[in-house]
């Protein structure tokens, strides 16, 4: 590389995945990462295979081509190695990183850092957050940008042009005086499609300390994707309703909102009042009518396991579908021995895993299958 101050080859990949975006080209951080890993595989070194990578992954139609071709060679040396789109209009941006085929060695060790990073982010992905160092956590926060929301889809109420479904007779008759009067083909409709709300409950006691935060971050990364279709509240001995708290861009910022509202951190479970309250107050005013109610808890209940049951069962008729995620389902010697789960199995839909990143993002999948 020629500079003073040689970067590591992962920012040189992120930045350029970072300038293509800012040029016009849709890249996810879904992609940002594919890229890498791309690269990690080919060697960084290899000037085609790193363009090539870049084209693959991070180019979704033929329209990205020529943004891509103008920002590789605005941001990378040219070689006679990568092709060249027709007509290149000259980049006004100085080059940021050059490749030299000459030094082996250090390829081979761009290689070997670029492959150990991609491997230690896949390692981090499936950890369990209570056993991450503070250093861990804080790299940790940056990879929930990661995590694809889809938003679950429900039948609206309106209906919409569609080329099949049932006769439109308003549309097919306009269409009729439109050619004076000769029906030339009958026009349908069906109804179209709109977000379903989903409602997400966060246990903030003191035996789930350890995955308080990253539920939060969780929480913080599905409102802002779906900012008008989310409703999140924390519980323990209180209901609070934090929402508006995590609709704040930077992740950090929203948690530390949230947590200035919050009065019960690390206190004890009264699961069945506290469901209680929300469907008194909340659940039945229309906020978890044929909702997707997600309640993130280990189970352990220190009030009365029969009312948490009927609390349930109130919630269950309410809502569209009831999903619990337990930071210790799935795990070796696991069973739902806990009062406050075996209280709620017969009311739930589905029993998820909770603990790493990775099951977050299996969770996202149930959500946008759901």
């Amino acid at each position: 590389m020629t500079s003073s101050k040689v970067p590591a080859p992962e920012e040189l990949l992120v930045g350029f995945a970072t300038a293509l975006r800012e040029a016009g080209v849709a890249v996810t951080p879904d992609r940002t990462s594919s890229f890498v890993q791309a690269v990690a595989l080919t060697g960084f070194g290899d000037r085609a295979s790193t363009y090539w990578s870049g084209r693959a992954t991070l180019c979704s139609s033929l329209d990205d081509t020529e943004l891509y071709d103008r920002a590789f060679t605005a941001w990378f040396t040219i070689s006679p190695d990568v092709p060249r789109a027709e007509n290149r209009i000259s980049p006004t941006r100085q080059p940021q990183a050059v490749f030299d085929d000459d030094s082996s060695s250090g390829n081979q060790d761009g290689d070997e850092i670029l492959a150990a990073r991609a491997t230690t982010t896949e390692v981090l992905r499936h950890r369990d957050v209570a056993t991450l160092s503070d250093q861990e956590r804080t790299r940790l926060a940056t990879l929930f940008d990661s995590l694809d929301v889809v938003p679950p889809l429900r039948r609206a109420l309106r209906q919409r042009p569609h080329h099949r479904g049932s006769v439109d007779l308003r549309r097919t008759l306009r269409a009729q005086l439109r050619s004076a009067g000769e029906l030339t083909r009958l026009r349908h409709r069906r109804p179209g499609l709109r977000p379903r709300r989903v409602v997400l409950l966060i246990d903030v006691s003191g035996s789930m300390q350890p995955y308080a935060d990253s539920l939060l971050r969780l929480a913080h990364r599905i409102v802002r994707a779906m900012p008008h279709h989310v409703e999140v509240f924390t519980i323990g001995t209180r209901l609070t309703r934090i929402s508006a708290a995590l609709r704040l861009r930077q992740g950090d910022e929203a948690l530390a909102a949230a947590g200035r509202l919050v009065p019960d951190w690390s206190g004890g479970t009264r699961l069945g009042e506290v469901i209680g309250a929300f469907v008194n107050r909340w659940g039945r005013r229309g906020v978890a009518r044929s909702a997707i109610m997600v309640i993130a808890s280990d189970g352990w209940e220190r009030g009365d396991a029969q009312l948490l049951s009927e609390e349930m069962r109130q919630l269950r008729l309410l809502a569209y579908a009831v999903i619990w995620m337990n930071p210790h389902h799935g795990k070796a010697g696991y069973a739902p021995i806990q009062t406050g789960i075996q209280a709620s199995l017969p009311h739930l839909d589905r029993m998820v895993a909770g603990h790493s990143l990775a099951t977050f993002a299996e969770l996202l999948e149930v959500l946008a299958d759901a």
